[in-house]
This record gives C-alpha cells, structure tokens and sequence, in this order.
C-alpha cells in the first residue's frame, strides 16, 4: 500500500478529517486545514523522555502557521490516512527532531482539544503516546526552533501551578498524565480499542 505521507510521487501531505465520534469522513491537504473554521481532524502528541528520565521539550519554530514559537512536549503530528499511530510518531520524531523512538506506548488513547492563537484554530482528537528518545535531537528548523531536557516531576508542578507557559494542549495533557501517575513508569498502557475508530488497530 502506498504511504500517503512518504510517497516522493505526492506533493502535499493529508490529514484524516474526522466525526465528532473519532470515524474517518475524508482527507484534505494539511497545509488547507488549518485556518479560522479548522475541521476536526486526527493528530497525535508524544512525550520522549531521555535514559536519565528528562523529557524532551520543543519551542515550535516562529514562523509555523499554528502556534509559533510556543514550547510544548516533544512532538505532535498528523497520522496519514492508513498510517499506524506508532509508525507516524516515529515518522515526525525523524523529520522534526532527527531521533529514533522506542518503548512507544499509549497512554491517552481519546484525548482531544480545540484550541485558537492568532485566528488559527486546532481542532484535533489527539491521541498521546510516551516513549524513549534514543540520542539527543537534532532539531529541523523549519519545524522546532529549540528544545530543553527536563526533570517531569518540576515540569508538571510548574504547569499545573501556572509558572511555565505551554501550548494549551500540552497543559491539558500534563494534567491529565499527572492523574496517571507521579512518572511515566507509573503511567498505565491503555487499550488500543478505545483509539479513534480512524486508526488502524493492527
């Protein structure tokens, strides 16, 4: 089967358009979709965490249509149509960061958020992932404009007391991690059955 997303024979890259119940209703090309009236579309967040334990945080470039220059968790992107949830937080972690991922587990299989900066809406279901960064990241600049390792335990106090500014889903996903657990050791792997039903399960 063709990918979507890495195939040199496609020019533009396509997000899944989604009902309000997690089901596919069709593609359109990414760079169309985000605007003022932003369809509910499928994405992803990803939490990396280093062999010390640090998670891996990145400042959004300046210039991106969504967001620009805001710090959030290590990743986000858009599974392309038919593309696994693990294969596609791989294949941003590559193209945004240059690292390999592994020990990728789910952890908040229906998570989602709209949210507005600028005029610009997201409007995503959001599965989240943790896993293991493998080497230190080599930031695309079109994409990440800086990154910071950080101990989880500070970060996620500081996020739930308001003393660090995040993206608006990065601050609703710290405290819905923190219920979890104190660290991603504790936080439990869920049920890919309760994906979006526009994600392949197998």
């Amino acid at each position: 089967m063709t990918d979507p997303m890495t195939d040199p024979t496609l020019d533009e890259e396509l997000v899944v358009l989604l009902s309000p119940e997690g089901r596919a209703l069709g593609t359109a090309p990414k760079a169309t979709v985000h605007g003022t009236d932003t369809p509910l579309h499928l994405a992803f967040s990803a939490y990396l965490f280093n062999d010390r334990g640090e998670l891996l945080l990145t400042q959004r470039a300046l210039d991106k249509t969504t967001f620009p220059g805001v710090w959030t968790n290590s990743a986000c992107g858009h599974p392309g149509p038919g593309e696994r949830l693990a294969d596609a937080v791989r294949r941003r972690a590559v193209a945004e960061l240059g690292l390999e991922v592994r020990d990728l587990r789910l952890v908040l299989p229906r998570f989602a958020y709209r949210a507005e900066m600028g005029g610009v809406v997201e409007w995503e279901l959001c599965p989240v992932l943790v896993g293991r960064a493998a080497g230190d990241p080599s930031p695309a600049g079109a994409e990440v404009a800086d990154t910071a390792w950080v101990d989880w335990g500070d970060f996620a106090r500081d996020v739930l007391a308001g003393r660090v500014a995040v993206s608006s889903w990065c601050r609703d996903q710290v405290e819905q991690l923190h219920r979890l657990g104190p660290g991603p050791e504790a936080w439990p792997t869920a049920d890919p059955a309760d994906l979006p039903a526009a994600l392949p399960r197998d």
